[in-house]
């Protein structure tokens, strides 16, 4: 298995286009899950995010969305 991608918060921001404080405020602990997609090293404050896990997340496929013939769409 190979070993994951790991980021601190200024190489995210770079990657995503989101400023660090908008990540820390925001998306750690709301969207981004400890455990998941990021770890605090030796229980510090620091935090290191796993990159494919968040791409992975990022690049969700879109719903199926299937016309249906009065007009309306059924989410399959």
């Amino acid at each position: 298995m190979q070993e994951p991608t790991l980021l601190t918060t200024e190489e995210l921001a770079a990657k995503i286009r989101y400023s660090q404080r908008y990540i820390l405020r925001h998306l750690v602990d709301n969207k981004l899950l400890e455990g998941v997609h990021y770890t605090r090293p030796f229980n510090g404050r620091k935090l290191l995010f796993f990159w494919e896990n968040i791409q992975a997340e990022l690049n969700l496929p879109t719903p199926i969305r299937i016309p249906l013939a009065s007009g309306g769409i059924c989410h399959g």
